[in-house]
């Protein structure tokens, strides 16, 4: 049994370098054998990426998320066309829209979102969508502007509803630690319509940690406690969905099955 960490912020668990390794190496030891780094800023991607380029299960997502709206940087969008020329490289991301924090203005998140949904169809690549509080304009702009490659909703936070709205475009819904929660019951519920070839599963570290770690620092090593939780609330056969959570993961990323 195998699991596939989509969506991990290595670069914020740890400043150090070796401490990083150590933290994807604690992984490795519950059978968390591949983890994509989400970028986190375009500033610190660089950095994050020559700290994680002996680690060869370790994959790389870059973008401009909504947070960096109002400061991506100069040269930005070339910066991105440059970075995914790096080895390991495999998604846009994260991006998307957040009406909770209100960053910049509505008008600026979407530019810079639709931009960059466009830079993943020329780059033929998937894209890793953050939706918070922006739902119904995200999936507007996903109808018209999603790339052939697709895209998951990482950290899935909307209702049944919402994501059967969702399921007749090219996406995935990515569930982290929240999903443990027992107040979680929109997403107990989305979970509940949702065909188990269109899931994935993430730490999201260091945030969203599951419940039996609440109030620490969260870690890609406790991925399996939300694929157990997953698995019992679908009666399914925790290998079994890890096998089939792995496979959706290395379809949407487009890596081969096999380590």
């Amino acid at each position: 049994m195998q699991y596939f960490d989509t969506h991990a912020h290595l670069g914020l668990i740890v400043d150090d370098p070796i401490e990083q390794l150590i933290v994807i190496q604690e992984a490795r030891q519950v059978s968390v054998n591949r983890i994509v780094s989400i970028c986190n800023s375009l500033h610190d991607f660089g950095q994050v990426y020559e700290n994680l380029k002996s680690a060869t299960h370790v994959y790389h997502a870059v973008g401009v998320s909504p947070s960096e709206v109002q400061n991506p940087g100069k040269d930005w969008l070339q910066l991105i066309e440059q970075s995914v020329q790096h080895p390991r490289v495999v998604a846009i991301g994260e991006i998307g829209l957040d009406y909770y924090r209100k960053f910049g203005d509505k008008k600026s998140q979407i530019e810079l979102f639709i931009t960059q949904l466009n830079l993943a169809a020329k780059l033929n690549l998937p894209v890793i969508i953050h939706n918070r509080d922006a739902g119904h304009d995200v999936l507007d702009i996903l109808r018209d502007r999603l790339p052939p490659k697709g895209g998951v909703f990482h950290c899935y936070s909307e209702d049944a509803a919402y994501a059967q709205k969702a399921l007749d475009l090219n996406l995935y819904f990515s569930f982290a630690g929240n999903l443990t929660y027992k107040n979680a019951k929109n997403l107990h519920e989305a979970l509940d319509v949702l065909p188990v070839d269109r899931l994935l599963i993430e730490s999201e570290a260091p945030f969203m940690v599951p419940a039996d770690y609440r109030g620490k620092r969260n870690m890609p090593k406790y991925l399996p406690i939300t694929a157990r939780f997953m698995a019992e609330r679908l009666n399914m056969d925790e290998e079994a969905l890890a096998a089939q959570l792995w496979e959706n993961a290395c379809k949407f990323f487009g890596l081969p099955i096999e380590v």
